[in-house]
């Protein structure tokens, strides 16, 4: 993989970032700072409502200090910037004002320390060993310490498609990402899943090489069927699943057809037979496989 300066970037790149106030910070610093130049309008999506605000601001992995001077002067002087790192010469960077915290991503230990002592923060910028473990725990470990409206933002994730990084794995951070995908959709009623995660991931979001995590505890609550009115038109029925049930229809309509009158029982028995139906199932199953090449 090569790494070049933004001047030497493509047409495209430049393009892409050519309204990027971000991007003009990084070009101008006088420290140095890897980034990938699909990244800045990511960051500006994600973060340019915190600007001018007084908030907390982590960032894993700081390298030579270039970010934590770029984040600094994007959010602005109310911002508190605090960066973490394994390299103890890190701690130099506290010259220029940060706080610099030493220590492993992946203990858990250590964010428990970490969080007694900094409280609770706004935004977590992972940018740290890119390992399943450090990504992972790294998540979990933060949720419950996180602001609401805050957020927290795990990048290079594409290491969790590398095989040096021990992926594709079961228990890559990607597919961590998607089982909370799944906890999020556990508020629903019927869906299955007691993560207590459920309660403060209010949406995840998936970028190139980026995920976000958005944490509410208030807007994360249990979905509830409502209904505005009584006041319904007649004769409607409930079409939603008649592409699915034109064969069950009929062998209930040639056998059972005193269920014509009983529309409810009749829908009862269709929605039966097509969730036991293997053969239903496998020919679903091969007809949407294509959609997932």
């Amino acid at each position: 993989m090569s790494i070049i300066h933004p001047k030497d970037l493509s047409s495209e790149s430049k393009e892409l970032n050519s309204n990027s106030k971000l991007f003009e910070i990084y070009k101008n610093l006088n420290l140095t700072s890897l980034k990938c130049d699909t990244y800045f309008q990511t960051y500006e999506e994600l973060f340019s409502s915190y600007i001018g605000k007084k908030i907390t601001f982590v960032e894993i992995g700081v390298l030579h200090g270039g970010s934590l001077l770029m984040w600094r002067e994007y959010f602005g002087p109310q911002a508190r910037i605090i960066g973490i790192d394994l390299d103890p010469r890190a701690k130099e960077l506290e010259e220029k004002g940060f706080e610099i915290f030493i220590g492993s991503q992946s203990d858990v230990n250590f964010w428990k320390k970490f969080y007694t002592q900094v409280g609770n923060i706004d935004i977590l910028l992972d940018d740290g060993g890119h390992v399943n473990d450090q990504q992972i725990i790294t998540l979990s470990e933060s949720i419950d310490n996180i602001n609401n409206n805050g957020i927290i933002v795990i990048e290079d994730v594409h290491t969790s498609y590398l095989e040096k990084f021990g992926n594709p794995s079961s228990t890559s951070f990607i597919s961590y990402s998607k089982y909370l995908v799944d906890v999020i959709n556990s508020r629903f009623p019927g869906v299955k899943g007691n993560n207590e995660f459920n309660k403060k991931i209010y949406s995840v979001l998936f970028f190139n090489s980026i995920v976000a995590f958005k944490i509410n505890s208030k807007k994360s609550i249990k979905s509830t069927i409502i209904k505005n009115s009584d006041i319904e038109r007649a004769n409607i029925s409930d079409y939603r699943t008649n592409d699915y049930f034109p064969k069950i229809d009929s062998f209930i309509n040639k056998r059972l057809p005193i269920l014509k009158k009983l529309p409810i029982i009749k829908k009862i028995i269709r929605y039966f037979f097509y969730t036991h139906n293997v053969i239903i199932k496998i020919k679903y199953h091969l007809k949407l496989k294509k959609y997932f090449k």
